[in-house]
């Protein structure tokens, strides 16, 4: 198992990521409140990881901090709920917020994210209300940094890949306030805007 890598950050593409580890590059898949935190490409960085092992590939996932990877490992052992679905729940929420919402039963709070219907919503609240009996920790702060030429075009792949139609992603991206922003920035306010509506 591969536990964390240190190293530098070769490229970075939300939601993934190439961490060069000794001039072996990993090629990592991170959630968005992770990529909030990330320095910019070149920068050296160390990130916690969780290795799953499907049929067709190994995937390595990266996480800031030991509770983002607490709240993954604890999400992808609930039934119907995979990898992409519990990425997309820490894209879409912090771990307080997460927290939350299950222990308040705020079913519709996390239907609003890709991939998890009513169903999977109340699987959740079930299965995770026990194992989050204790407060999450406040989020780390952190500034997200610039990166890449078309901060648009790669906030657009992004949210994409989280799961959300092209049709919606540029609906969310619209929504956002004028102003230039980083990649990050963008898909941080355009997550808001899904979490309010």
């Amino acid at each position: 198992m591969i536990g964390a890598v240190r190293g530098r950050i070769a490229s970075k593409t939300p939601p993934q990521l190439t961490v060069d580890v000794g001039g072996l590059g990993y090629e990592l898949e991170a959630p968005m409140s992770t990529f909030f935190h990330l320095p910019p490409v070149g920068s050296e960085v160390s990130l916690l990881t969780h290795l799953v092992v499907r049929e067709d590939a190994h995937v390595l996932y990266a996480f800031a901090t030991e509770e983002e990877r607490r709240l993954f490992r604890s999400l992808i052992r609930v039934s119907g709920v995979g990898p992409k679905i519990a990425l997309a729940l820490l894209s879409g929420m912090s771990v307080a917020a997460f927290t939350r919402c299950v222990q308040g039963e705020d079913v519709a709070a996390l239907t609003r994210v890709p991939g998890v219907g009513r169903k999977t919503a109340e699987r959740l609240i079930v299965e995770m209300r026990d194992r989050l009996s204790t407060p999450a920790p406040p989020p780390g702060g952190g500034a997200p940094a610039p990166v890449g030429d078309s901060p648009e075009g790669e906030a657009f792949g992004a949210l994409v890949a989280l799961g959300y139609r092209p049709a919606e992603a540029t609906r969310l991206l619209k929504a956002v306030e004028p102003g230039t922003y980083t990649t990050e920035e963008l898909i941080r306010r355009a997550l808001q805007n899904a979490a309010r509506e």
